[in-house]
Protein backbone atom coordinates (compact mmCIF):
# COMPACT_ATOMS: atom_id res chain seq x y z
CA UNK A 1 0.00 0.00 0.00
CA UNK A 2 3.07 2.26 -1.03
CA UNK A 3 0.30 3.96 -3.43
CA UNK A 4 -2.75 4.11 -1.66
CA UNK A 5 -6.04 3.72 -3.96
CA UNK A 6 -8.54 4.82 -1.38
CA UNK A 7 -9.80 6.33 1.75
CA UNK A 8 -8.81 3.58 3.76
CA UNK A 9 -5.30 2.76 2.15
CA UNK A 10 -4.53 6.47 2.46
CA UNK A 11 -5.07 6.41 6.18
CA UNK A 12 -3.18 3.59 6.96
CA UNK A 13 0.06 4.94 4.75
CA UNK A 14 -0.38 8.30 7.18
CA UNK A 15 -0.91 6.29 10.09
CA UNK A 16 2.55 4.51 9.69
CA UNK A 17 4.39 7.58 8.99
CA UNK A 18 3.44 8.73 12.01
CA UNK A 19 4.82 5.41 13.93
CA UNK A 20 2.23 2.71 13.43
CA UNK A 21 1.69 0.11 14.48
CA UNK A 22 4.85 -0.01 15.88
CA UNK A 23 4.05 3.36 18.03
CA UNK A 24 0.17 3.54 19.26
CA UNK A 25 -2.04 5.99 17.64
CA UNK A 26 -4.54 7.25 19.80
CA UNK A 27 -6.95 8.28 17.42
CA UNK A 28 -10.82 7.19 17.03
CA UNK A 29 -11.91 6.04 13.66
CA UNK A 30 -13.99 8.92 13.32
CA UNK A 31 -11.23 11.33 13.85
CA UNK A 32 -9.52 9.66 11.29
CA UNK A 33 -12.96 9.91 8.60
CA UNK A 34 -12.86 13.59 9.76
CA UNK A 35 -9.26 14.50 9.22
CA UNK A 36 -9.66 12.88 5.58
CA UNK A 37 -12.56 15.21 5.00
CA UNK A 38 -10.81 17.88 6.12
CA UNK A 39 -7.70 17.05 4.17
CA UNK A 40 -9.38 16.46 1.14
CA UNK A 41 -11.42 19.55 1.34
CA UNK A 42 -8.10 21.90 2.21
CA UNK A 43 -6.77 20.40 -1.29
CA UNK A 44 -9.31 20.86 -3.91
CA UNK A 45 -9.70 24.22 -2.70
CA UNK A 46 -5.87 24.97 -2.67
CA UNK A 47 -3.94 23.07 -4.43
CA UNK A 48 -3.60 23.24 -8.35
CA UNK A 49 -3.57 19.62 -9.15
CA UNK A 50 -7.12 19.38 -7.80
CA UNK A 51 -8.92 21.19 -9.50
CA UNK A 52 -9.43 21.64 -13.60
CA UNK A 53 -10.53 24.03 -15.56
CA UNK A 54 -13.65 22.77 -17.47
CA UNK A 55 -16.95 23.80 -19.08
CA UNK A 56 -20.31 22.74 -17.69
CA UNK A 57 -23.55 22.59 -20.30
CA UNK A 58 -26.73 23.66 -19.55
CA UNK A 59 -29.66 23.10 -21.38
CA UNK A 60 -31.98 26.45 -21.23
CA UNK A 61 -35.67 24.32 -20.06
CA UNK A 62 -38.86 26.18 -19.25
CA UNK A 63 -37.69 25.95 -15.44
CA UNK A 64 -34.60 27.49 -16.01
CA UNK A 65 -36.20 30.51 -17.89
CA UNK A 66 -39.29 30.56 -14.77
CA UNK A 67 -36.80 30.54 -11.94
CA UNK A 68 -33.63 32.72 -14.02
CA UNK A 69 -31.12 30.45 -12.53
CA UNK A 70 -29.00 27.34 -13.02
CA UNK A 71 -27.81 24.79 -10.76
CA UNK A 72 -24.41 23.67 -10.64
CA UNK A 73 -22.77 20.59 -9.29
CA UNK A 74 -21.37 20.34 -6.27
CA UNK A 75 -18.32 19.94 -7.66
CA UNK A 76 -17.80 23.28 -9.35
CA UNK A 77 -15.59 25.59 -6.73
CA UNK A 78 -16.00 28.58 -9.26
CA UNK A 79 -17.70 30.21 -12.47
CA UNK A 80 -14.91 32.78 -14.77
CA UNK A 81 -17.18 32.47 -17.80
CA UNK A 82 -20.67 32.36 -19.86
CA UNK A 83 -21.00 31.21 -22.93
CA UNK A 84 -23.76 31.54 -25.62
CA UNK A 85 -26.02 34.29 -23.09
CA UNK A 86 -25.94 36.59 -25.73
CA UNK A 87 -28.76 38.54 -27.49
CA UNK A 88 -27.44 38.73 -30.44
CA UNK A 89 -27.93 35.54 -31.31
CA UNK A 90 -31.43 36.16 -31.85
CA UNK A 91 -32.39 37.27 -35.65
CA UNK A 92 -30.71 34.05 -37.10
CA UNK A 93 -29.80 34.63 -40.77
CA UNK A 94 -30.77 38.33 -40.83
CA UNK A 95 -28.51 38.83 -36.89
CA UNK A 96 -25.91 41.10 -37.64
CA UNK A 97 -23.09 39.26 -36.18
CA UNK A 98 -24.19 36.67 -38.94
CA UNK A 99 -24.39 38.85 -41.81
CA UNK A 100 -20.60 40.11 -41.10
CA UNK A 101 -19.66 36.40 -40.59
CA UNK A 102 -21.14 35.38 -44.13
CA UNK A 103 -19.97 38.48 -45.97
CA UNK A 104 -16.33 39.18 -44.08
CA UNK A 105 -15.07 35.58 -43.38
CA UNK A 106 -13.79 35.16 -46.86
CA UNK A 107 -12.25 38.49 -47.14
CA UNK A 108 -10.04 38.01 -44.21
CA UNK A 109 -7.70 35.81 -46.24
CA UNK A 110 -7.18 38.81 -48.44
CA UNK A 111 -5.37 42.10 -48.20
CA UNK A 112 -8.62 43.79 -49.23
CA UNK A 113 -10.55 42.56 -46.52
CA UNK A 114 -8.73 44.25 -43.90
CA UNK A 115 -7.47 40.91 -42.20
CA UNK A 116 -8.09 40.08 -38.29
CA UNK A 117 -7.05 43.51 -36.57
CA UNK A 118 -10.31 45.34 -39.38
CA UNK A 119 -12.46 42.16 -38.08
CA UNK A 120 -11.66 42.19 -34.39
CA UNK A 121 -12.38 46.23 -34.47
CA UNK A 122 -15.57 45.78 -36.26
CA UNK A 123 -16.95 43.17 -33.66
CA UNK A 124 -15.26 45.37 -30.78
CA UNK A 125 -17.32 48.45 -32.47
CA UNK A 126 -20.77 45.82 -32.26
CA UNK A 127 -20.16 45.24 -28.96
CA UNK A 128 -19.80 48.67 -27.66
CA UNK A 129 -23.09 49.53 -29.97
CA UNK A 130 -25.02 46.80 -27.97
CA UNK A 131 -23.98 47.83 -24.75
CA UNK A 132 -24.96 51.69 -25.47
CA UNK A 133 -28.42 50.85 -26.79
CA UNK A 134 -28.98 47.31 -24.48
CA UNK A 135 -26.50 47.39 -21.73
CA UNK A 136 -24.53 44.46 -20.39
CA UNK A 137 -26.62 41.19 -21.21
CA UNK A 138 -24.98 39.61 -18.74
CA UNK A 139 -26.53 40.63 -15.91
CA UNK A 140 -25.84 37.29 -13.23
CA UNK A 141 -24.65 36.42 -10.03
CA UNK A 142 -22.94 33.86 -8.71
CA UNK A 143 -22.82 31.78 -5.37
CA UNK A 144 -21.03 28.79 -4.27
CA UNK A 145 -22.30 27.67 -1.68
CA UNK A 146 -25.70 27.58 -2.83
CA UNK A 147 -24.02 25.97 -6.43
CA UNK A 148 -26.53 28.30 -8.57
CA UNK A 149 -25.85 30.81 -11.11
CA UNK A 150 -28.76 33.23 -10.87
CA UNK A 151 -29.62 35.43 -14.12
CA UNK A 152 -31.07 38.81 -13.91
CA UNK A 153 -32.29 38.94 -17.37
CA UNK A 154 -35.72 37.70 -19.61
CA UNK A 155 -33.84 34.57 -20.79
CA UNK A 156 -36.44 34.40 -23.46
CA UNK A 157 -34.59 37.67 -25.24
CA UNK A 158 -32.05 35.73 -25.27
CA UNK A 159 -31.76 31.99 -25.73
CA UNK A 160 -34.48 29.83 -26.32
CA UNK A 161 -35.88 26.68 -24.88
CA UNK A 162 -33.28 23.42 -26.48
CA UNK A 163 -30.41 25.60 -27.22
CA UNK A 164 -27.76 25.67 -24.38
CA UNK A 165 -25.52 27.67 -22.18
CA UNK A 166 -21.74 27.00 -21.68
CA UNK A 167 -20.02 27.62 -17.92
CA UNK A 168 -16.25 28.13 -17.85
CA UNK A 169 -15.35 27.01 -14.27
CA UNK A 170 -13.54 25.30 -12.16
CA UNK A 171 -14.32 21.86 -10.83
CA UNK A 172 -12.47 19.56 -8.33
CA UNK A 173 -11.29 16.28 -9.38
CA UNK A 174 -13.09 13.72 -7.53
CA UNK A 175 -11.02 10.98 -5.75
CA UNK A 176 -13.62 8.30 -5.86
CA UNK A 177 -13.28 8.54 -9.36
CA UNK A 178 -9.95 9.04 -10.08
CA UNK A 179 -7.96 7.05 -7.35
CA UNK A 180 -4.69 8.62 -8.29
CA UNK A 181 -5.48 11.28 -6.25
CA UNK A 182 -5.15 9.31 -2.83
CA UNK A 183 -1.75 8.73 -3.91
CA UNK A 184 -0.73 12.22 -4.10
CA UNK A 185 2.08 13.49 -2.25
CA UNK A 186 1.00 17.08 -1.33
CA UNK A 187 -2.44 15.05 -0.20
CA UNK A 188 -0.07 12.25 1.68
CA UNK A 189 1.90 14.59 3.78
CA UNK A 190 -1.23 17.10 4.23
CA UNK A 191 -2.94 14.33 6.39
CA UNK A 192 -0.27 13.08 8.23
CA UNK A 193 0.32 16.69 9.87
CA UNK A 194 -3.88 16.58 10.39
CA UNK A 195 -3.74 13.46 12.11
CA UNK A 196 -0.39 14.38 14.11
CA UNK A 197 -2.07 17.54 15.61
CA UNK A 198 -5.32 15.43 16.05
CA UNK A 199 -3.47 12.48 17.76
CA UNK A 200 -0.90 15.73 19.98
CA UNK A 201 -4.85 17.18 20.69
CA UNK A 202 -6.08 13.75 22.62
CA UNK A 203 -2.74 13.53 24.42
CA UNK A 204 -2.72 16.67 25.95
CA UNK A 205 -5.78 15.93 27.97
CA UNK A 206 -3.32 13.14 29.80
CA UNK A 207 -0.81 15.68 30.05
CA UNK A 208 1.74 14.82 32.96
CA UNK A 209 0.43 11.45 33.47
CA UNK A 210 2.48 8.76 34.61
CA UNK A 211 2.25 5.38 33.30
CA UNK A 212 3.91 2.46 35.22
CA UNK A 213 7.40 2.41 34.66
CA UNK A 214 7.54 5.90 35.47
CA UNK A 215 6.58 7.24 31.99
CA UNK A 216 5.02 10.51 31.83
CA UNK A 217 2.35 11.28 28.95
CA UNK A 218 3.67 14.61 27.18
CA UNK A 219 1.47 15.19 23.96
CA UNK A 220 2.28 18.97 23.57
CA UNK A 221 5.16 18.55 21.71
CA UNK A 222 3.76 16.38 19.09
CA UNK A 223 1.00 18.94 18.72
CA UNK A 224 2.89 22.14 18.44
CA UNK A 225 5.49 20.11 15.63
CA UNK A 226 2.53 19.46 13.77
CA UNK A 227 0.60 22.66 14.24
CA UNK A 228 4.44 24.45 12.95
CA UNK A 229 4.64 21.97 10.03
CA UNK A 230 1.08 22.96 9.09
CA UNK A 231 1.50 26.17 8.99
CA UNK A 232 4.41 26.12 7.00
CA UNK A 233 2.57 23.38 4.56
CA UNK A 234 -0.16 26.43 3.58
CA UNK A 235 2.43 28.88 3.42
CA UNK A 236 4.22 26.81 0.80
CA UNK A 237 1.29 25.53 -1.06
CA UNK A 238 -0.26 29.36 -1.14
CA UNK A 239 3.22 30.29 -3.15
CA UNK A 240 3.73 27.02 -5.55
CA UNK A 241 0.45 25.61 -5.78
CA UNK A 242 -2.43 27.78 -5.54
CA UNK A 243 -3.77 28.69 -8.68
CA UNK A 244 -3.90 32.39 -9.58
CA UNK A 245 -7.76 34.45 -8.42
CA UNK A 246 -9.60 34.26 -11.13
CA UNK A 247 -12.57 37.16 -10.86
CA UNK A 248 -15.72 36.37 -12.02
CA UNK A 249 -17.84 39.81 -13.33
CA UNK A 250 -21.66 39.57 -13.94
Amino acid sequence: MARPATRDELAEYCLRALGAPVIEINLDEDQIDDRIDEAIQFYQEYHSDAVVRTFVKQEITQDVIDNQEIVLPDSVLSVTRLRGLDSSGIGGMFNVKYQMHLNDVAGLRGLNGGGLVNYEMTKQNLSLIDDIINGHSQQVSYSRHKNTIKIHSDLTNYNGIGNFILIECYQTVDPNTYPEVYNDMALKELLTLLLKKQWGTNLIKFEGMQLPGGVTINGRPIYDDAVNDLKELKERWQLQYENPVDFYVG
